[in-house]
C-alpha cells in the first residue's frame, strides 16, 4: 500500500512539474517542446485516472459483496500491475478475515438457537410496547405463533420480579412462573421474558402430598382395624359358655358377627385407597394405537361408542397395561354421564400432529364449573356410590409418563378428556 501511495504521489509531483515546466516553454516560444510536454502531461493524468479508475471498480465489487452478503469472492486487479496486485490481495485478505468472522457468528448464532429451542422454558424478546421479536419452541407451543404479547403476561412483564400467572391455551388453563429483564441494545430498550409452566410440577408435588397422607392414613387405620378383626373372629369361634344362655350367646354371636363383618368392609375400603400409593413405574413399550383400540372395542361393543381407528403406522411409547386401564376408566365414565341422554354419542380420537395426544369426548351431561378443578383430588366424587379414586389414578398414571390429562367440559353439552403424551 506504502508503494501505491508513493507512485500516487509521484504521478502528482510529476503533473506538477510539466505543468511549470509547459508554462516556461510557452513562455519562451518554444512550440515543440512546449507540445511535448503537454503531451506527457496529458498522458500521465490518464494514466493516474486510469489507476484511480480501477480503483474505483474494485472497491465497487467489495462494497457489492458486502451489500449482499458474498463473502466468497476473491478481488483480482483488472490489468496487470504490481502495485494494483498488492491492493487486490489486500482486499482479498480483508474480505477473508470478514467472512471468517461473520461465519464464526453464525455458527454461534445458531448453536444458541438451537439451545434456546430445546429447552422446555419459554423465552420471548420483546420491544417496550409488546412486540414480540423473536420466540423459541417452547413458547411457540405455549401460547401459538403470535406477534403481540398478551395483556396479562403484559401486565406481569413489566415488573421484573418473578410472578405467577394464569393463561388458557386451547381451553386448558396453565400456571406458569414469568420472570422478565430488561436490556438496551442500538439504543432500543428490549425485554427478555421467560415463562415456566409450573402446572405439572405443583400436580406432582400434590400428588406425592396426597400420597404420603394416604400412607399415614391407611397404615393407622389397618393398625385398628387388624386387631379387631382378630378379636372378633376369636370370639365367633368360641362354644357356648356356662354362663349364657342360648340367647345370650346368640344376641352375642350376632354383634361380633357384625364387628367381623363392618372391619372386613372397612379393611377393603382403605385398601381400595391404598391402591393410590402403589401404582408401578410405567414399563414403556411401543404400543399400536389401532391395536389398542381394536382391544377396547370388544370391551365397550356399543353403538354409540366410536372409535376413529389411526393408520395402523402409528404408535404410543407407553405402558399398555396402565393406559388401558386409564381409558377403560374414562370410557366408563362417559357411558354413565350419557345414561339419560337419548342420542349417546362418545368418540374417541388419536392425533400425532404435535405431542401424541388421545381424546375421549361425550355429549353427556358435562360436568359443574364448581367442581372442574376438583374432580383429579383422591377421594373425590360427585357420584352416591363413587370412591373417588378412579380420575386421581388416571392422573398419577399420566404424570408417571411424564405427560398430561386434561378436561373441557360445558353444562349440557358434554366433557372432553385429553390425554397428552411426551414426543
Amino acid at each position: 500500500m506504502k508503494r501505491f501511495e508513493f507512485k500516487v504521489a509521484l504521478h502528482i509531483l510529476v503533473i506538477f512539474l510539466l505543468s511549470i515546466g509547459s508554462c516556461l516553454l510557452y513562455q519562451r516560444q518554444l512550440w515543440f517542446s512546449t507540445t511535448v510536454c503537454i503531451l506527457f502531461l496529458i498522458g500521465t493524468g490518464m494514466h493516474l485516472y486510469r489507476i484511480q479508475f480501477k480503483q474505483i471498480t474494485l472497491l465497487r465489487r467489495l462494497t457489492d459483496g458486502l451489500r449482499y452478503n458474498d463473502m466468497t469472492q476473491n478481488l483480482h486487479p483488472p490489468f496487470k500491475n504490481k502495485m494494483m496486485d498488492e491492493w487486490a490481495q489486500e482486499l482479498s485478505n480483508a474480505l477473508k478475515d470478514f467472512r471468517g468472522k461473520l461465519l464464526a457468528e453464525e455458527v454461534k448464532h445458531q448453536y444458541y438457537e438451537n439451545l434456546l429451542n430445546k429447552v422446555d422454558t419459554a423465552v420471548l424478546v420483546t420491544d417496550a410496547s409488546g412486540h414480540i421479536e423473536w420466540m423459541n419452541q417452547a413458547a411457540v407451543a405455549h401460547l401459538g405463533q403470535i406477534s403481540q404479547l398478551p395483556d396479562v403476561l403484559q401486565e406481569a412483564s413489566i415488573s421484573n420480579d418473578m410472578s405467577m400467572i394464569r393463561i388458557e391455551q386451547n381451553g386448558i388453563v396453565l400456571e406458569m412462573a414469568i420472570s422478565c429483564t430488561t436490556f438496551a441494545t442500538q439504543g432500543k430498550k428490549q425485554r427478555l421474558i421467560s415463562l415456566k409452566n409450573i402446572h405439572s410440577v405443583l400436580e406432582r408435588n400434590e400428588m406425592e402430598a396426597w400420597q404420603k397422607l394416604i400412607r399415614v392414613l391407611t397404615h393407622e387405620i389397618m393398625n385398628s382395624i387388624t386387631p379387631i378383626i382378630s378379636l372378633s373372629e376369636t370370639l365367633s369361634e368360641r362354644g357356648i359358655p356356662e354362663s349364657l344362655g342360648e340367647k345370650e350367646y346368640s344376641a352375642m354371636l350376632q354383634a361380633m358377627q357384625t364387628i367381623h363383618r363392618r372391619s372386613k368392609g372397612l379393611l377393603g375400603f382403605v385398601e381400595n385407597y391404598r391402591r393410590l400409593t402403589r401404582i408401578p413405574t410405567p414399563i414403556r413399550t411401543k404400543v399400536s394405537v389401532a391395536e389398542l383400540f381394536m382391544d377396547l372395542k370388544k370391551l365397550f361393543p356399543e353403538e354409540y361408542i366410536h372409535f376413529e381407528m389411526p393408520a395402523s403406522d402409528l404408535y404410543l411409547y407407553a405402558d399398555r397395561a396402565q393406559i388401558e386401564q386409564v381409558l377403560i376408566n374414562l370410557l366408563k365414565n362417559a357411558r354413565e354421564t350419557c345414561e339419560r341422554k337419548i342420542d349417546k354419542e362418545i368418540q374417541i380420537k388419536f392425533f400425532s400432529k404435535d405431542n401424541p395426544t388421545l381424546t375421549i369426548s361425550d355429549n353427556g351431561e358435562g360436568i359443574l364449573t364448581d367442581v372442574l378443578d376438583k374432580i383429579f383430588v383422591p377421594f373425590f366424587t360427585t357420584k352416591t356410590s363413587g370412591s373417588g379414586i378412579g380420575l386421581s389414578l388416571c392422573k398419577q398414571i399420566m404424570t408417571l409418563h411424564d405427560g398430561s390429562i386434561n378436561v373441557k367440559s360445558e353444562i349440557g353439552k358434554g366433557s372432553c378428556f385429553i390425554l397428552t403424551f411426551p414426543k
